[in-house]
């Protein structure tokens, strides 16, 4: 066999030197082993061929010899064989022993991935609940749109926001009047679904930038950002009127509120927030007082 047979199937084990030195070895003596067995054939046939001659029993104890010669490298090719099949098995089992370790870190690694996924996945849930408990505490329970002190909060930004900008802004403040007595009459719960209805309808008319939430009890307070204009601040206050002003179908109830409303306009009438607030409610219960439906705080005299 030529030693290109063997360079063929080195190429296709692994790199191991112990590997390789084992095949490398197994190569040799397989090649001893064929020379070996190529040299027995050549004496066996010289010996045929001389005792049909009628060779002499020197001649036949020299043939003898020689071939237990060859048979004693066999022998001892066997041996050196036997050893390399020790090596290769050996080789085998910590093969199989590193596959094996290899497969159970594998399966631990795809366990704790799933652990790990798990635990993300009630991280989520967790960071959902706490931000879903964050807004409900933002938002008015009875109507669902923004409470006192998530308006205040954007109240606070807008006018900062208008500082820097050089914006005006208005608040206006709103009150249901009619409200305690469809309560009284007709019981608390379809108190709650009026002024559900209210926030529908103000909310119907708020832009993205605006805010508008239930202040307490039948209040509302709604935060107009960059209205540009007085005009457009009465425009917005004339439409919120009339929108609350319509009727009310509850059940088979038809019921009417009308709306008090007062305006306090950032920067002209207060420089904060809270002053802001407390000069549109002013003005609304001058509003309330007069049945004028919308005063603005800067015409109170």
């Amino acid at each position: 066999m030529t030693s290109d047979h063997g360079s063929s199937r080195m190429s296709t084990v692994d790199s191991s030197p112990l590997l390789v030195k084992a095949l490398e070895k197994s190569l040799e003596v397989k090649d001893k082993v064929e020379k070996c067995a190529n040299e027995l054939s050549t004496v066996n046939e010289t010996i045929k061929k001389e005792m049909a001659a009628g060779i002499t029993l020197h001649q036949a104890e020299k043939a003898l010899a020689q071939s237990e010669s060859v048979e004693d490298r066999v022998h001892e090719c066997a041996g050196e064989l036997n050893e390399v099949n020790n090596v290769l098995a050996q080789e085998i089992d910590d093969r199989n022993k590193l596959n094996r370790e290899l497969i159970e870190t594998l399966q631990e690694l795809s366990t704790t991935q799933n652990v790990l996924s798990d635990s993300q996945n009630v991280l989520a849930i967790a960071h959902e609940v706490v931000e879903e408990a964050k807004q409900r505490t933002l938002r008015d329970f009875a109507t669902g749109i923004p409470n006192r002190e998530l308006f205040n909060d954007r109240l606070d930004q807008a006018i900062a926001l208008a500082r820097r900008c050089d914006w005006i802004l208005a608040v206006m403040f709103i009150d249901l009047d009619g409200f305690k007595q469809i309560n009284d009459t007709h019981g608390h719960a379809i108190g709650d679904r009026v002024l559900q209805v209210v926030a529908q309808r103000l909310y119907e008319q708020v832009r993205s930038e605006d805010t508008v939430c239930r202040y307490g009890g039948d209040e509302f307070l709604y935060l107009l950002v960059n209205p540009r204009s007085i005009a457009n601040i009465q425009r917005v206050a004339h439409n919120v009127f009339d929108r609350i002003s319509q009727a009310l179908f509850i059940d088979d109830l038809t019921l009417t509120v009308a709306p008090s409303i007062g305006v306090a306009v950032y920067p002209g009438d207060a420089s904060t927030g809270q002053e802001l607030v407390a000069n549109a409610d002013a003005a609304m219960y001058r509003a309330k007082e007069k049945k004028a439906g919308c005063i603005f705080f800067a015409s109170i005299p």
